[in-house]
C-alpha cells in the first residue's frame, strides 16, 4: 500500500497524544479529583462534535531510519465543537504534560485559539489549569524570545472581547499567562476544591516578598469571588461547565447578531400578587430585590453573576417571553444598595458587556446612590462611579428601567440609558439626596437649634417623606407611567418585544476596546 509507513507515522502519533502525559500521569490527575482536559472538552460540547486541530504537534524522537522513536503531544489541546448545536472554539491546558507549563507546540496552540474564533466568528471557551513559562527552558541554542516584527501575543486576545463570546474556567491551579487569560473573558467561572488563580505561586511570593501562604489563601476560590478575578463558583468540574453552557445559552454566537429567543410556555401576561407588598412601607426596611425580579422575568430563566464582588449591584442574564436580556439591579442589603468603587467597577463592565452583544437592558432601580466615608473615598469610588454613568449614558442597547423604590444621586445615573423606557411603582422615590441626608444638609441649623434635635430631625423626615410620592412625576410626564407592580413583567415583555428593531440596528464590532 503506498504511503503506508508515512501513515502509520500520523496514526502513531495521534494515538500518542491521546495517552497525554501518560497513564501514571493520568491517574495522578484523576486521584486529585480533576478531569483531564480532553475529559473536560468531552464534558462541554455536544457529543462527537469536538474536531481537534493539531493532533500531531508535539516533540518527536526518530530513529536513524526515521520511524518514530517517541513523541510528546504539545500540552495544550485545540478546536472545534458544539454547545447544543451551535459552533464553538474550546480548548484548555494538559496539565498531564509539565504541569500545563506550556511546551514549544503547546505554547504555538494556545496562542492559536483566539485566532480560530475570531476567523470563524464562533464563542471562544478556554478551560485552564497550568502555569506560564519556566527558567528550565531558557537555554539551549536556537533562537531566544520572539522575532520584533511578530504580532503582539495579547492583540487577538483583546479582538476576541469585543467581537465573541469568551468564557473560561479555572479547574485547578492556575497561575502567571493562563492567569491573565483565564479573566480575559465576558464570563470566568472557578471550581470550589480545586482550583487556585495566582499570578505567582508560594514559592516565588515567600522568595519576593518574605510571604508564607498556601495556595488557597494566596488565590483560593473566597479570595477571588469577592477580589472580582472570576464570576462564579463552581461546586465541581461538571457544575462549571454546565455553567459556561447556560452563560453562552444567552448569547449570540458573535457581535455581529442578535440573541436567539427561546420556547417558552411562561405567559408574558402573568401577573403575581406577591409583587403588589414586596417592598415594604417602612422605607427603612429591605426587601428581596431577587425575589421581586424572580417574578417578572420568565421562570427559572436567571443565570447571576459576581454575586460576592460589588453586593450592592447585581448582575444577571435572564428571559423576557424567550428573548434574553441584562438585568441590573441593587440589593438593599449591602450598604442600603449604594454604590461602591467595586460595584460601580461591576456595573461598567455589564453594561458594556450587554450592548457588545446585543442584549437590552433591565434596570431594577433601588439606588441611594454612590457609597460615602472615607473608605469610598480611599477607593476612588467617584472615578469608578462616574465610569459606570458614562458607560449607561453612552449605551446603544435599548434600555428599560423600573423604579422601585430609591433612585438618588448622580449614581441613578448609571440606571437609565439613552431613550429608556421608565416604568414607576407606587414606592418609587427620587431625588438629588435621600431623603436622610438631604434633610441634614438643608435643615441642619434648625435641627441644631432645637431642644430636642433628633425629635425635630424626625418631624422633618417625615413631613418630606410625605412629598415622595411618584404621582407628581407620573403626572409631569417625568415617567412613561406609574404602574401597578402586577403590571412589570406583561408591560416588559411587550417593550423587549418593540426593541429587537433596535438590536438589529445596533450589530457589529464593539465600538469600546472591552478590558476584563
Amino acid at each position: 500500500m503506498g504511503w503506508s509507513r508515512e501513515i502509520e507515522d500520523i496514526r502513531a502519533k495521534r494515538k500518542a497524544a491521546l495517552e497525554q502525559g501518560g497513564a501514571e500521569a493520568v491517574a495522578r490527575q484523576h486521584a486529585q479529583g480533576r478531569l483531564t482536559v480532553r475529559e473536560r472538552i468531552d464534558g462541554l460540547v455536544d457529543p462527537d462534535s469536538f474536531r481537534e486541530h493539531g493532533r500531531g504537534a508535539g516533540g518527536v524522537e526518530r530513529h536513524a531510519d526515521g520511524t518514530l522513536k517517541s513523541f510528546t503531544p504539545a500540552n495544550f489541546v485545540v478546536g472545534m465543537g458544539r454547545i447544543d448545536g451551535r459552533l464553538v472554539a474550546v480548548g484548555g491546558e494538559d496539565f498531564t504534560v509539565r504541569g500545563g507549563s506550556p511546551n514549544a507546540a503547546g505554547l504555538r496552540k494556545s496562542v492559536y485559539i483566539e485566532d480560530l474564533a475570531l476567523q470563524y466568528r464562533v464563542p471562544l471557551v478556554r478551560l485552564h489549569e497550568g502555569g506560564g513559562g519556566s527558567v528550565t527552558g531558557a537555554g539551549g541554542g536556537g533562537p531566544v524570545g520572539e522575532a520584533v516584527h511578530a504580532p503582539r501575543r495579547f492583540a487577538s486576545v483583546a479582538e476576541c472581547m469585543g467581537a465573541v463570546p469568551v468564557a473560561t474556567a479555572a479547574l485547578g491551579p492556575v497561575a502567571g499567562l493562563p492567569a491573565s487569560r483565564l479573566v480575559a473573558a465576558h464570563f470566568a467561572v472557578m471550581t470550589k476544591e480545586t482550583a487556585q488563580v495566582l499570578i505567582a505561586g508560594p514559592a516565588v511570593v515567600k522568595r519576593a516578598l518574605g510571604e508564607d501562604v498556601t495556595k488557597e489563601e494566596l488565590g483560593g476560590v473566597q479570595v477571588h469571588a469577592r477580589s472580582g478575578t472570576i464570576d462564579n463558583i463552581a461546586g465541581d468540574e461538571a457544575d462549571a461547565l454546565a455553567q459556561i453552557r447556560r452563560f453562552l445559552s444567552y448569547l449570540p454566537q458573535n457581535a455581529w447578531q442578535v440573541p436567539a429567543r427561546a420556547d417558552t410556555d411562561d405567559d408574558p401576561a402573568r401577573a403575581d400578587d406577591e409583587l403588589r407588598g414586596i417592598v415594604p412601607e417602612n422605607r427603612r426596611k429591605f426587601f428581596n430585590m431577587r425575589r421581586a425580579i424572580s417574578m417578572i422575568v420568565d421562570r427559572d430563566s436567571i443565570f447571576e453573576m459576581s454575586r460576592q464582588y460589588g453586593p450592592g449591584q447585581i448582575t444577571m442574564l435572564a428571559r423576557l417571553n424567550g428573548y434574553p436580556v441584562g438585568v441590573f439591579s441593587n440589593d438593599s442589603r449591602f450598604y442600603a444598595g449604594a454604590m461602591t468603587a467595586d460595584g460601580a467597577r461591576k456595573a461598567r463592565r455589564f453594561i458594556e458587556f450587554c450592548e457588545t452583544f446585543n442584549l437590552p437592558i433591565v434596570s431594577f432601580v433601588d439606588e441611594p446612590g454612590f457609597m460615602i466615608g472615607s473608605q469610598a473615598e480611599q477607593e476612588g469610588a467617584i472615578r469608578a462611579g462616574t465610569a459606570a454613568v458614562l458607560a449607561a449614558a453612552t449605551c446603544r442597547s435599548p434600555w428599560a428601567s423600573v423604579i422601585m423604590r430609591k433612585s438618588y444621586g448622580v449614581a441613578q445615573g448609571a440606571h437609565y440609558g439613552p431613550g429608556a423606557y421608565v416604568l414607576g411603582w407606587p414606592s418609587a422615590e427620587m431625588g438629588a439626596l435621600p431623603l436622610e441626608g438631604g434633610v441634614a444638609v438643608a435643615f441642619g441649623r434648625e435641627i441644631a437649634a432645637a431642644d430636642d434635635p433628633e425629635a425635630k430631625r424626625a418631624e422633618i423626615e417625615a413631613r418630606m417623606a410625605a412629598t415622595l410620592s411618584p404621582a407628581r412625576r407620573a403626572e409631569s410626564f417625568s415617567m412613561h407611567e406609574l404602574i401597578d407592580p402586577r403590571e412589570t413583567r406583561p408591560m416588559l415583555c411587550e417593550w423587549v418585544e418593540w426593541s429587537q428593531q433596535q438590536l438589529e440596528a445596533q450589530r457589529g464590532l464593539s465600538r469600546f476596546a472591552i478590558r476584563p
